[in-house]
């Protein structure tokens, strides 16, 4: 097969579909676009996983003044009642779930709380009204359970409870958010594939003459295919190449630029190594879906 008058034939054809060639460029850039920052998003949301689970504490909450549980009859958590949930914490049973244990007293709470909310609700608050806790870290950031069943309705705890629950809803948003990116780029692949059979065809329609000629001096169907499937890959790969540019500048200027000074709660987030790994895979992506769908085009119309 001779290569240089293959390649000649795949950018005359480009050359005569240059509208639709652009069409197929801007499919896929769009769509593969999606593609890059869904994988991205799935990504970040599994490093902002990973650290708060890994720093996401069990709070073992004792009764303070004015508790109504059935726990906190007696009122405020005595000595005794303090000292039965340390030992219990530092027991052989719980020695395999629990990693660390930090105990925080009222004085520490109101502390922590004006840090939090500000001088101004040291009128509002006193320390008798916040909770002595014992904040659990556990080995496996899974076995919360274990610890609400071992405290849960012990005398002077008022409540169990996990910081992740307040996160699961975050995280939830966020995947969610991943799957529309997701369903958006699978949406826009299947035009870019649709897109690139027509004009693949609609090639193959206004070479028809020449390509009944190749036919009558033999040429093989391979021979008579390539062409239009490098046309097809071609598009493919600008558009390819473009959306790689874009996922690259969003990281720079969207995420290391601009996300990462202005969202605090946030401290690990996707970067250009990510970035390195993703832009391969949409690369081949692109470039096999257009291979695929050029290639079946054009055998239909070689066959019709």
């Amino acid at each position: 097969m001779r290569v240089g008058l293959v390649l000649g034939e795949a950018f005359s054809g480009l050359r005569r579909n240059a509208s639709m060639v652009v069409s197929v460029v801007l499919v896929t850039f769009v769509s593969l676009t999606f593609v890059g920052a869904a994988i991205l998003m799935q990504v970040q949301i599994g490093k902002m996983s990973d650290y708060w689970v890994d720093r996401a504490q069990v709070a073992v909450f004792m009764c303070r003044e004015g508790s109504t549980q059935t726990t906190c009859s007696d009122g405020v958590a005595t000595e005794e009642q303090l000292a039965a949930v340390k030992e219990k914490l530092d027991s052989p049973a719980l020695s395999d779930v629990v990693r660390g244990v930090r105990f925080e007293d009222r004085d520490t709470a109101y502390a922590n709380v004006l840090e939090l909310m500000g001088d101004d609700y040291e009128a509002f608050i006193t320390p008798a009204q916040l909770n002595e806790t014992y904040w659990v870290n556990l080995t496996d950031p899974t076995q919360t359970d274990v610890i609400s069943e071992a405290f849960t309705g012990m005398d002077g705890v008022e409540e169990v409870t996990d910081q992740m629950q307040y996160l699961d809803p975050l995280f939830s948003a966020l995947n969610v958010a991943t799957y529309i990116a997701v369903g958006i780029a699978g949406l826009m692949l299947v035009a870019a594939v649709l897109l690139i059979s027509t004009t693949i065809r609609l090639s193959a329609y206004a070479r028809r003459k020449e390509l009944g000629i190749m036919r009558l001096v033999g040429a093989s169907n391979r021979f008579i295919q390539t062409p239009f499937i490098l046309e097809g890959v071609f598009a493919a790969l600008v558009g390819s190449a473009l959306a790689s540019v874009a996922i690259i500048l969003g990281l720079q200027f969207g995420v290391n630029g601009y996300l990462r000074g202005q969202v605090d709660f946030v401290t690990t987030w996707v970067g250009m190594a990510d970035a390195a790994l993703v832009v391969p895979v949409i690369v081949v992506l692109g470039l096999v879906l257009a291979a695929a769908s050029a290639s079946f085009a054009i055998r239909r119309w070689l066959r019709a």
